[in-house]
């Protein structure tokens, strides 16, 4: 992963949004967009969004919220995601999830101090057979166990 964002840019955001005009109930598609970006979607691009699409901020803010990936503040170097689904529960994923938490010095949806690992939970990956699993840079990994969670922490921490 290791993506440059752009910085932010009320000229770029627009650029962006045109881009996507064509896209019928494209909200989506534009947050993703501007997080693609710019590695977040600023707090000023939602009034900028509602107008071109002629819906309210709350609408956008909706969208924004009920969509876990979606960030108003940009993410570390590398983003750690651990599935806190009920087969990764039930599999020992509440353990390692702790286990990372104290590794990294964060609870789940917080930045490491020196901006390096974003530790997220995800709602499923999709990957219940193989509980319980996380994901690095948009990388899956399956059977996790105490050690494997380990190599993954250090692996984030480079």
């Amino acid at each position: 992963m290791n993506a440059v964002y752009e910085p932010w840019s009320a000229a770029r955001c627009t650029e962006i949004i045109a881009s996507h005009s064509h896209v019928e109930g494209g909200v989506i598609v534009i947050l993703h967009a501007i997080q693609d970006a710019f590695g977040y979607v600023p707090e000023p691009a939602v009034p900028m969004i509602a107008e071109a699409r002629n819906l309210s901020r709350a609408e956008i803010h909706g969208v924004f919220t009920f969509y876990h990936d979606f960030r108003h503040e940009p993410a570390g170097k590398h983003v750690l995601k651990i599935c806190r689904a009920e087969a990764c529960q039930a599999a020992g994923g509440d353990a390692l999830a702790a286990r990372a938490e104290q590794k990294l010095g964060v609870k789940l949806g917080n930045t490491t101090a020196d901006d390096r690992v974003t530790l997220e939970p995800i709602y499923c990956l999709g990957l219940c057979a193989t509980a319980p699993s996380a994901m690095l840079d948009g990388r899956l990994v399956g059977r996790l166990d105490e050690k494997r969670m380990d190599a993954l922490v250090a692996e984030a921490q480079r």
